[in-house]
């Protein structure tokens, strides 16, 4: 088994597993039902090959929080791009 790499991983994980709808898709999955959703080598519901993101508030926030941090980010702000 592969190690998680993303520090959101685990803890993205963790609520799939106390997200209703998400649960409702891993028994089709386990029944050959669903093709479009799968479970990684991690255990993290995917579709298509995206991580499923529960529906919990304060963890989109923390990963949308991340993202705007990040030097990837799209537009990082106006006082960043000024910097740069």
């Amino acid at each position: 088994m592969l190690k998680l790499t993303n520090p959101f991983l685990e803890e993205i994980k963790e609520c799939q597993k106390r997200d209703h709808k998400l649960m409702e898709k891993l028994v089709l999955i386990n029944e050959g039902k669903e093709t479009d959703f799968g479970v990684d080598e991690n255990g993290v519901v995917r579709y298509r090959g995206r991580v499923c993101v529960p529906d919990v508030p304060e963890l989109r926030k923390m990963i949308l929080e991340e993202g705007h941090r990040s030097g990837l980010s799209i537009h990082p702000g106006v006082t960043k791009m000024y910097q740069d």
